[in-house]
């Protein structure tokens, strides 16, 4: 029976805290700002995280470019067949693809072009194009786009048709025939999907040639052998891998998370100076009233429960709070301004929407770190004040 909840204690405690108004209000404001900052920090994190694996675990084994006195150049796609003959390689594809910088808007396209006999290099990508007659959008001159392409160009007025400014300075006229969904929107957002015919055209390349070739090999552990084969046999190939990807993805991740580190640290720094005033000791009105409470009967154990109540209301209001706030800045409003600091300022690509991802172990964690210590640092000073007599408290 001692263990209930008494509930005359949490009224009590709700009134103290509404007595006290306009101090509570002021720590809860600076509780829920600091939830709500540390909290939108591990959604976006996540997220973005989410994001960049889903990507990541789509991309092909091995990435070969062609680099020419430093400089990028075209892959000659006879080097296919030799490729091909390479024991471990299953499949070599060529890719034709680029960016397209759309100046009107200060954004980056990805066009990619596609043909209607030849395997994708990974299976969202091919979904896609077997909802879609290749050789009916060649003969239309057409292409489909992603879903923030299409924003983008509805936006500056482009509803029907996009006018492409090619490598030799024409305009080539490119009709919107669809567009498309994909999951991963940080993919597939600021794609553009077209024949290949007309790829060649826009970027001006040779028909023999491709951008890069993707390769695929059968036993993932074969990865190595199969990259310094084709290191020898083609020593102007840079090859690429998924590891080199996913090591230049954390990369950057660990260098954004700096930033991110210093937003934890001022906070955590203004959340434990209110940890500090209040393990200081409490104000003269608050000894009083404890003094006051002793006077009339109320034991160490009933005050100790009241200042819990108080302590406890307050903060997990406050936690609840800033985790709501902080759902709707990041999923709702999309985190502006805390989310370019992980993907940057520089609009070069159409925003894509951050998956939802919650990490209940961080929340859990955060949530330890912050309610409890509040909670512990109120009790503290209270149990000193109500283990004196009335009269030594109220002096």
């Amino acid at each position: 029976m001692k263990n209930k909840i008494n509930l005359f204690l949490v009224e009590y405690a709700i009134n103290a805290l509404l007595r006290r108004g306009w101090k509570h209000f002021f720590i809860v404001s600076i509780f829920t700002f600091l939830i709500f900052l540390l909290s939108s920090i591990l959604f976006i994190s996540d997220a973005i995280k989410l994001e960049l694996n889903s990507t990541l675990n789509l991309l092909p084994e091995i990435t070969l470019q062609r680099f020419v006195g430093g400089k990028q150049s075209d892959v000659p796609i006879e080097r296919m067949d030799a490729l091909l003959d390479i024991e471990g390689v299953s499949r070599a594809i060529p890719r034709v693809w680029g960016y397209y910088y759309f100046k009107p808007a200060g954004v980056n396209f990805s066009v990619v072009g596609i043909d209607a006999y030849e395997p994708q290099y990974k299976e969202a990508l091919q979904s896609i194009v077997d909802t879609v007659d290749v050789k009916a959008l060649e003969n239309k001159h057409g292409m489909i786009v992603g879903e923030g392409v299409k924003k983008v160009l509805s936006e500056n007025y482009y509803k029907d048709f996009f006018n492409f400014v090619t490598n030799d300075g024409r305009w080539e006229k490119v009709h919107i025939a669809g567009v498309f969904h994909s999951a991963i929107s940080l993919e597939a957002n600021d794609m553009i999907l077209l024949p290949k015919k007309i790829a060649y055209e826009i970027f001006g390349m040779d028909s023999n040639h491709a951008t890069d070739i993707v390769v695929k090999v059968s036993n993932p552990k074969e990865i190595p052998m199969v990259v310094s084969k084709i290191n020898l046999l083609y020593p102007d190939m840079r090859t690429i891998t998924k590891d080199d990807i996913r090591v230049s993805y954390q990369n950057i991740f660990d260098y954004k998370s700096g930033f991110f580190l210093s937003l934890f640290v001022v906070s955590a720094f203004t959340f434990f100076i209110i940890v500090y005033d209040k393990l200081s000791g409490l104000s003269a009105e608050e000894k009083k009233e404890i003094g006051i409470l002793k006077a009339v009967g109320w034991s160490m154990d009933d005050i100790i429960k009241e200042k819990f109540y108080e302590s406890f209301i307050l903060s997990v209001c406050a936690f609840i709070l800033g985790l709501c706030i902080s759902l709707f800045f990041v999923y709702g409003l999309h985190a502006p301004l805390l989310r370019d600091i992980f993907i940057g300022y520089s609009n070069l690509k159409p925003s894509f929407d951050l998956p939802f991802s919650v990490d209940g172990g961080m929340l859990s964690l955060l949530f330890l770190l912050s309610v409890p210590i509040y909670i512990g640092a109120t009790l503290i000073p209270t149990w000193r004040a109500s283990i004196l007599d009335a009269d030594e408290v109220m002096r």
